[in-house]
């Protein structure tokens, strides 16, 4: 098999920008999440185990279609793959916003789950694609120009769905304790419910018309051999040769966990100590913010003065540093150290990500879903601190959760990522 260019492939800039629209997408979408599991205990009455499905549903989507996602792929190329992913998520937004109005759980977590099938797709198509386009050393530097895409969109996500959606959230909470009968408080909660549907419709036209757009860009159809393959000095071995991968995808399950807990837990951490609700749904927007500028350091920083492997070290320690720091604190002093995770954070995946599918040739596509299927840690590690939260103090399982997960991402900086070197 070989690469399938259009007869005048796109500036380099041009391929970038058009790749950034979709971490634009994939940003926004995604770090609605934070500020949806506080709608979803309100419209559906749940408690916190039960809102955080929230989360569960919608990574553990990565878990089940990365694999046939990078299949698809083969298949249509990754244009004709990405608008299919646009458009697979418009259908996800359709369903969510129909079955939240009328308050269906089963059929909204189904809603998100698609959502999250199109992400996958997108995921799966965009960044390995990123990380090929130049010399592997400085993918760290090209994905963090992505993450500025990713966490500009979701800095704004909350703060648009909290207008449309969450305004007067403190107020409403203060009515629904008060409902004198049961009757009221359903009509309450069927009033707020209504709230997230023409949101949700306008995000699927939306995702509709990129769809298009994307489909009749410039940006280079790629089909079966990468950039990658061609280059590699180890396409012909198989996967087990590289043993980086494997350790790659436990490091992408914890990074994502850690990174979920820190950005879309945020809001739950916060209420945990009283804070007030119109708040807590803003929180994840700090976080990103703090990820934000981690990412703008690290484009600046890497490959130019410190390789991407010592800054994903760096990036470690500062992880445990802060989780500690969030322990010992309380109040608004903890949530900023939660918060700063996001600086902590922002550089992992660029480095990961490469890092991981380093010189697997012809195996980048499955190794690229694989390392996709890891995303699921967004749903095991949040799941797990709410149901420790439980039985332990909150912060204490904060911190339980948070501090082997950096010092594992610790342990794949200085050693796991390097092995590929023996293979």
């Amino acid at each position: 098999m070989n690469a399938t260019l259009p007869e005048k492939a796109p500036s380099p800039f041009v391929t970038m920008g058009l790749i950034g629209l979709m971490f634009f997408i994939f940003g926004f979408v995604t770090w609605l999440n934070g500020p949806l599991i506080t709608f979803v205990k309100f419209a559906f009455d749940l408690d916190n185990i039960g809102a955080f499905m929230v989360l569960m549903v919608f990574y553990m989507s990565y878990f089940v279609l990365a694999l046939p996602s990078a299949f698809i792929l083969k298949v249509t190329g990754m244009k004709k793959g990405m608008s299919l992913g646009l458009l697979v998520m418009a259908a996800g937004a359709i369903m969510f916003g129909q079955f939240a109005t009328h308050r269906i759980y089963a059929g909204a977590m189904t809603g998100l789950f698609t959502i999250g099938a199109g992400l996958a797709l997108l995921q799966t198509a965009a960044n390995p694609y990123i990380s090929i386009v130049g010399p592997i050393e400085s993918a760290a530097q090209r994905i963090a120009v992505m993450g500025i895409f990713n966490k500009l969109a979701g800095i704004a996500a909350p703060f648009i769905f909290g207008a449309l959606v969450m305004s007067g959230i403190t107020e409403f909470g203060a009515q629904l304790d008060a409902a004198a009968n049961p009757a009221a408080r359903e009509a309450l909660l069927n009033g707020f419910a209504q709230k997230v549907l023409w949101p949700y419709m306008g995000m699927a036209a939306l995702l509709v018309a990129l769809a298009v757009f994307v489909l009749k860009s410039p940006l280079p159809e790629l089909k079966g051999e990468s950039k990658a393959e061609i280059t590699s000095q180890k396409g012909g071995k198989g996967l087990f040769a590289h043993p980086n991968l494997f350790f790659g995808v436990l490091c992408i399950f914890l990074y994502v966990g850690v990174e979920v807990m820190a950005g879309d837990a945020i809001g739950t951490y916060g209420a945990a100590f009283g804070l007030p609700l119109d708040r807590t749904v803003l929180f994840t927007s700090l976080t990103l913010a703090g990820m934000l500028v981690g990412y703008i350091v690290g484009w600046i920083v890497i490959p130019r003065f410190v390789s991407q492997e010592k800054y994903l070290a760096f990036s470690a320690i500062l992880g445990v540093l802060f989780t500690l720091g969030a322990f010992l604190t309380k109040d608004y002093v903890s949530v900023g150290f939660v918060a700063a995770l996001g600086f902590a954070n922002a550089m992992m995946w660029p480095a990961i990500f490469p890092l991981g599918i380093r010189g697997l040739g012809r195996h980048t596509e499955i190794g690229s879903a694989l390392m996709i299927m890891g995303i699921c840690g967004g749903a095991i590690l949040p799941r797990l601190y709410v149901g420790l939260a439980e039985v332990i103090p909150f912060q204490t399982a904060f911190l339980v959760v948070m501090s082997p997960a950096y010092l594992y991402i610790l342990f794949f900086a200085l050693f796991g990522s390097r092995v590929a070197a023996k293979g």
